[in-house]
């Protein structure tokens, strides 16, 4: 009986591989073989998903990748707002001189003066002096013939008159254009040699004749001149009319 056992067991275990290898060659085992009946069973439900797993540590840094090319240059932006003014930097050196400019055109310079002199001891009254002593007429613009200044360049010109006074009274008058400007009387004192002088500022036009004469009648005529006193008469331009 006991041998009966042993010999079953040992076909069964000699018949399981090959039911075995007969379910794997079939997809769908015959349900009626023995093996199917002994082996098959009812197919079992799907299982649950699974947990998600935790996150895993980082992984270390790359290795640095290459320089890529440069991209295309972006329009311009706007125009920032004005900075604050930034300090005053230091001083620099002095720059070389520059070259020297060409030479410029002359201004005119106007000219217009005469000093005279009286040569003769009693001139004429009521007529003008003439002072033929010449000092300066430089552009003759005195006239020694008529004792008369004529005005040529217009503007405002000095006048004045120095007269040495012998043996009778003065009286004399500076003219402009027939007109008497100013006036001068010195009175004589016997045994004595005196002195007559005036000046006056006139705005002279082209044309204009001023001249001095003795007013008055002979008893007036003391103007003196001699080798070693002089009568004289002087007049210049200050500055002319730039108009």
């Amino acid at each position: 009986m006991r041998g009966s056992a042993g010999f079953f067991l040992c076909s069964l275990l000699l018949l399981a591989p090959r039911c075995t290898e007969v379910a794997t060659q079939d997809a769908q085992p015959d349900p009626k073989t023995p093996c199917a009946n002994w082996m098959g069973g009812a197919p079992g439900y799907p299982g649950h998903n699974g947990l998600p797993g935790r996150d895993g540590k980082d992984g270390k840094d790359g290795v640095k990748g290459e320089k890529g090319e440069q991209g295309l240059q972006g329009p311009k932006g706007d125009q920032g707002e004005t900075g604050v003014p930034g300090r005053e930097g230091p001083r620099g050196f002095p720059g070389y001189p520059g070259q020297k400019g060409d030479k410029g055109e002359g201004s005119f310079v106007y000219r217009s003066a005469f000093s005279v002199g009286l040569k003769e001891r009693a001139p004429h009254p009521n007529v003008p002096i003439r002072f033929s002593k010449i000092f300066y007429n430089e552009q003759n613009h005195y006239d020694a013939s008529t004792g008369k200044f004529i005005c040529s360049i217009p503007g405002t010109y000095y006048f004045a008159y120095h007269l040495t006074v012998y043996l009778t009274d003065v009286k004399v008058s500076l003219f402009k254009k027939d007109k008497a400007v100013i006036f001068t009387y010195d009175q004589f004192q016997t045994n004595n040699v005196d002195q007559a002088s005036g000046s006056v500022l006139l705005h002279l036009s082209s044309g204009d004749e001023v001249w001095l004469q003795v007013y008055g009648e002979g008893d007036n005529n003391g103007v003196y001149a001699d080798n070693i006193n002089d009568s004289t008469f002087m007049g210049f331009l200050l500055y002319p009319d730039l108009d």
